[in-house]
């Protein structure tokens, strides 16, 4: 056997638990954010998807969509929580394993067929433990490469199991949609219309040299690979150190700086619940942007004082935000990461403990341990300004 990966992606995850909290929301469209201005919507259950909505659009926009949504404000120290417990169980399957957001991850299942047989079933088998475990579904893609398990856990949601056999990774692309080839946003799908390029088909048909002249290198090298399922490597990051990292695609494109900030701020709540939940503190902060047309930018910061709450995440990472962002350029992936991470609950120099960022992550662990004993507890959003 070759290579074999998964793709494992939790479905409407943040809409999911709230559901799973709340049992009589269970078919009513559910936002998850605040009904705020301009907040933005973090996820949305696929009752609400059928009006439009999706994640990353103004709630503003959304309520337009669908006027009789429910708006749940997020619970990031919830969510931790139950990601933890399915990741516990993925990470469970095999020694190759890729956290790459709250919600996903990757599995590297080379070799693994004598200990759980083949993908299929193995496969189903893991589907079968999360959702009796942690009461929540997740799809799965199957495939040689990690880029086309990506496309294939998003073919059959929710609760999805799409395998592609070796070899046949160019025909499974070939039938997906431009709109459905991560990496594709609204304005690289609109330039390609604009060439007459409507299908995986025609882009296909056109060589390197044609695409570079039209869309620069990167994103030449990155459509001709995506159109062929190869996997060039963005969906895989090299860890060199132990790290605890989150990431979010955008589509359409991100262009509005306050959306961003809206992001940076949940994922920064999302990192330091995960990071108070394994008992680590971060020295370094880093920040990945990748724009619509495949450049992307990493910066990373490690302060002198210490990073103890999510508002000193938040703070950095507007920062690097601030200084590296290509204003008026779209934005269609933004990642952050704490690095660097020392074990311990309590800062390494008690001095450069602020009594501001100590009463903040005394808040956040108590926070976390409410939600834990299944208490209903968020924290109220920091301000951006």
């Amino acid at each position: 056997m070759g290579q074999v990966f998964f793709h494992i992606d939790l479905d409407a995850f943040f809409a999911s638990v709230e559901i799973l909290d709340h049992p009589e929301w269970k078919g009513l469209p559910l936002i998850i954010g605040r009904n705020e201005k301009r907040s933005v919507c973090s996820t949305c259950s696929y009752e609400a998807r059928k009006f439009g909505v999706h994640s990353a659009m103004p709630v503003s926009q959304a309520l337009r969509l669908c006027p009789d949504a429910l708006i749940v404000p997020p619970r990031m120290s919830r969510y931790s929580e139950k990601s933890r417990e399915v990741m516990e169980i993925i990470n469970s399957f095999a020694p190759y394993f890729n956290q790459v957001s709250i919600d996903e991850a990757f599995l590297d299942m080379s070799g693994m067929e004598k200990i759980h047989g083949l993908a299929g079933k193995a496969a189903r088998k893991l589907k079968s433990e999360i959702l009796e475990k942690t009461g929540l579904t997740v799809s799965i893609g199957v495939a040689s490469n990690r880029y086309v398990a990506k496309l294939a856990s998003d073919y059959h949601k929710p609760d999805g199991l799409t395998i592609v056999p070796p070899g046949k990774e160019e025909d499974f692309v070939a039938r997906l949609p431009l709109s459905k080839l991560w990496g594709i946003g609204s304005k690289t799908e609109e330039a390609l219309e604009a060439r007459g390029i409507r299908s995986v088909l025609e882009l296909r048909g056109k060589d390197i040299g044609y695409l570079g002249k039209h869309f620069g290198k990167s994103a030449a090298e990155f459509l001709y690979s995506a159109s062929r399922g190869i996997d060039m490597g963005i969906c895989q990051e090299e860890a060199k150190s132990h790290s605890i990292s989150t990431e979010s695609t955008y589509w359409p494109d991100v262009i509005e700086k306050e959306k961003l900030f809206d992001e940076l701020s949940r994922m920064s709540e999302e990192l330091m619940m995960r990071a108070l939940d394994e008992g680590v503190v971060p020295r370094q902060i880093a920040l990945k942007i990748r724009y619509f047309d495949f450049s992307t930018v990493s910066v990373q910061e490690t302060p002198s004082e210490g990073i103890y709450s999510s508002r000193d995440v938040f703070k950095i990472a507007k920062s690097l935000l601030d200084k590296k962002l290509d204003d008026g350029k779209g934005v269609r992936l933004l990642g952050l990461q704490l690095k660097e991470l020392y074990k311990g609950k309590e800062p390494e120099q008690i001095e450069l403990f602020k009594e501001r960022s100590e009463k903040e992550r005394k808040l956040e662990k108590a926070i976390l341990e409410l939600n834990k004993k299944g208490m209903d507890v968020h924290i109220l959003r920091r301000d951006k300004k």
